[in-house]
């Protein structure tokens, strides 16, 4: 007897061991292995205290998690400070906040990277997804029901056969989307409920025209562009919850409407972005920013644009280089975004590249200063070796390097053939030159060629002044093999915008 409540005692302690914050488990070194014995299926959020994607993910994790509790799931969710538990962070290759990873039949080696959005629906629905068939059995009119009022976006395939080819293309296509329930029947009663007269493929969504048809061959490609095309609204607002999706999804050619949302005009604007965005589904993304938020201003900046300047209109895509569009006129009607987006569509536009004024004593320091103006004339002088630091005024690495810089300006003013400058390149472009990551060093030695070399070697004046007293060898690369260590630019102009952290997870160099 002793024995057993010993043990029992012990079981007890043991489960102690593992607290909760609104449903979710903390976990630590201690008790991480535990965790997943005690829970085969387990979510587990690696974040930073700090970090203002976790800050806003907070909520609806815990809701997520509140959810699965509530119907007696098997599933949990939990999450671990990565910044006080950093052996945890380095076992499982943690280099940005917030890193989510899904722990499946309690196996620790290899857990899935967490792919969908991040509302508590999104992460409900892929966990199902993850732990259950890719679609969802539905025998009654009830469960679909429930399928379809339970999800903003939920896919049904109405099939009297089951084991069809259109089936099996069916399923395929569930298997390859995490975010989204898919559910099929052959029940008459379900049918006749969702006015369905022949077997096919309806997707139901709680926006615009509440549900689309699939009309075409049934095949997963097929399926799956049907999907794509209907999955998200028809103007989306780019928010801390929508970014996942919208920079996540395969639409990489975006059109962006920034505009206050407590103007007067505000739903005219949305009427007529609206109604130009039914022309270009599965094509072109068509997002609104509110210009007021503080937190947006940053996007404006990335665009060259001003508080002020707004209503206004942007296109971007965002393949392997990251290419702006401005269009010809300020007005915003369906027609004018229409024929704007057309225009993009058959390639007849060309890229909109930012650019200051030349200042009138851009030459004048040690350290000379370049725009978009004054850019080529300078750097491809094939008298000159020009070393180039681009720089944006609000990052913090970059303010490190500005007095090192100075004094490199300094070192070689009165050089014949050497040039020290910077350029902003937060309000200037370059087509010549694309930059990833602040601060970024380059490097145009003398010569016809046109060369660009990267620095990647050390930030000091005696570093640089070796690579440029070596011609660009001693801590340089070939343009394009920089290991991007800094603020990354992509980064901050798709999902990481509006937040604090970089992709590697550090603390930022906000404005």
């Amino acid at each position: 007897m002793l024995k057993f409540f010993l043990l029992c005692t012990l079981a007890v302690a043991s489960r102690a061991d593992i607290p909760e914050e609104e449903d979710v488990l903390v976990l630590k070194k201690s008790n991480f292995d535990e965790a997943l014995k005690a829970h085969p299926n387990i979510l587990v959020e690696f974040y930073a205290p700090w970090c203002g994607h976790c800050k806003a993910l907070a909520p609806e994790y815990a809701k997520a998690a509140g959810m699965l509790k509530n119907e007696g799931s098997e599933i949990r969710l939990a999450k671990v400070d990565a910044t006080e538990e950093t052996e945890l962070a380095q076992e499982y290759g943690v280099r940005g906040y917030p890193t989510i990873k899904f722990f499946k039949g309690g196996e620790k080696e290899s857990p899935k990277e967490y792919s969908a959005g991040r509302q508590a629906d999104d992460i409900v629905s892929w966990l199902k997804k993850r732990t259950g068939p890719a679609v969802a059995t539905l025998a009654e009119v009830t469960q679909a029901e429930s399928l379809i009022a339970d999800n903003e976006v939920a896919v049904i395939a109405f099939f009297k056969d089951t084991e069809s080819a259109g089936a099996k293309a069916f399923e395929k296509a569930a298997e390859a989307i995490d975010d989204i329930p898919f559910g099929m029947t052959s029940d008459d009663a379900v049918y006749s409920k969702f006015e369905v007269s022949k077997d096919g493929v309806v997707l139901f969504k709680k926006f615009d025209e509440g549900r689309n048809t699939f009309d075409g061959e049934l095949t997963k490609e097929n399926l799956l562009a049907f999907i794509k095309a209907n999955q998200l609204p028809l103007v989306i607002e780019f928010t801390e919850q929508t970014a996942p999706k919208i920079f996540g999804g395969e639409i990489k050619s975006h059109i962006l409407m920034f505009v206050p949302k407590a103007a007067s005009d505000f739903q005219d604007k949305m009427d007529q972005f609206k109604k130009a965005a039914e022309g270009f589904k599965g094509q072109i993304l068509f997002i609104y920013i509110d210009s007021d938020v503080d937190d947006n201003q940053r996007i404006l900046e990335f665009f060259g644009l001003k508080k002020e300047e707004c209503p206004a209109i942007r296109l971007i895509t965002l393949e392997d280089e990251m290419t702006k569009y401005k269009p010809s006129t300020d007005a915003i009607t369906a027609e004018s975004i229409t024929e704007f987006c057309t225009l993009f569509t058959q390639g007849k536009l060309k890229p909109h590249l930012m650019s200051q004024d030349i200042p009138e004593d851009w030459d004048k320091n040690p350290v000379k200063v370049l725009v978009g103006k004054n850019f080529e004339e300078v750097v491809f002088d094939p008298t000159k070796n020009v070393f180039v630091e681009f720089y944006a005024p609000w990052c913090g690495h970059c303010k490190q390097l500005a007095p090192i810089w100075d004094k490199l300006g300094e070192k070689y003013k009165d050089s014949a053939d050497v040039i020290v400058a910077k350029m902003d390149s937060t309000a200037n472009e370059i087509e010549a030159v694309k930059v990833h990551s602040f601060p970024t060093l380059k490097f145009f030695p003398a010569g016809e060629e046109h060369k660009v070399i990267d620095y990647n070697g050390e930030r000091t004046l005696e570093g640089f002044t070796k690579f440029l007293e070596s011609g660009g060898k001693e801590g340089g690369a070939p343009a394009g093999e920089d290991d991007d260590e800094d603020m990354d630019l992509d980064a901050v102009s798709a999902s990481h915008m509006a937040d604090g952290t970089d992709q590697t997870g550090r603390q930022s160099d906000g404005p």
